[in-house]
């Protein structure tokens, strides 16, 4: 199976209404109303693609969940995480309505993943890991490793850490792959 080519990056308008969106399903997450319909879509808005949706109050994260690859429009899979992002993340309460006004929106919009075996590709800032062992896999994206301060060998060993593995498993025949993200931040923020 050949690789799709990579889909363009989305515009400023385009990034605009994903996270007109999100918000909209935070809302409703919040309020336990049905999520907004995406409605009639940009032309690129329309191709599928896995998001992830952050959610923070102040800098704490508040909520992060999102799909690698989707079957959905990128508009559609924004709309889900975005909710699940408020209302399902089990380390955190879901979000209450209270609380929406002070939240910060970021979605991650992924390129598709693609497996490495030369660790010398990794690119730090530019690459989120997913590392896959067995049924366990732990995912960080790109923006991670550079708030964080961790070279290659740390983000590494987190992301094995996420997966619940030993953080040494990328060593022991753990698949890696790396992904891009076009990291739309919430206004005021980028």
């Amino acid at each position: 199976m050949t690789p799709s080519p990579p889909l363009a990056p989305l515009s400023e308008e385009e990034g605009r209404a994903l996270l007109s969106l999100a918000r909209q399903a935070v809302c409703a997450a919040a309020a336990r109303t049905p999520l907004p319909d995406p409605g009639p879509e940009p032309d690129r808005l329309q191709r599928a693609q896995g998001a992830f949706v952050t959610l923070r109050q102040g800098h704490q994260l508040r909520g992060c969940i999102g799909v690698v690859v989707s079957r959905k429009s990128l508009a559609a899979t924004v709309v889900r995480c975005a909710a699940a992002a408020a209302s399902e993340d089990p380390r955190f309460a879901p979000v209450t309505q209270e609380e929406v006004s002070g939240l910060e929106v970021e979605i991650s919009v992924l390129e598709t993943p693609r497996e490495v075996r030369d660790l010398d590709a990794i690119e730090v800032g530019r690459h989120g890991l997913l590392i896959t062992l067995g049924s366990r896999q732990g995912l960080l994206l790109p923006q991670v490793a550079v708030e964080r301060g961790w070279d290659r060998t740390t983000f590494l060993r987190e992301t094995c850490r996420k997966a619940d593995l030993d953080p040494d498993a990328w060593r022991d025949g753990a698949r890696i792959e790396v992904f891009g993200a076009q990291v739309i931040p919430a206004p005021g923020t980028d």
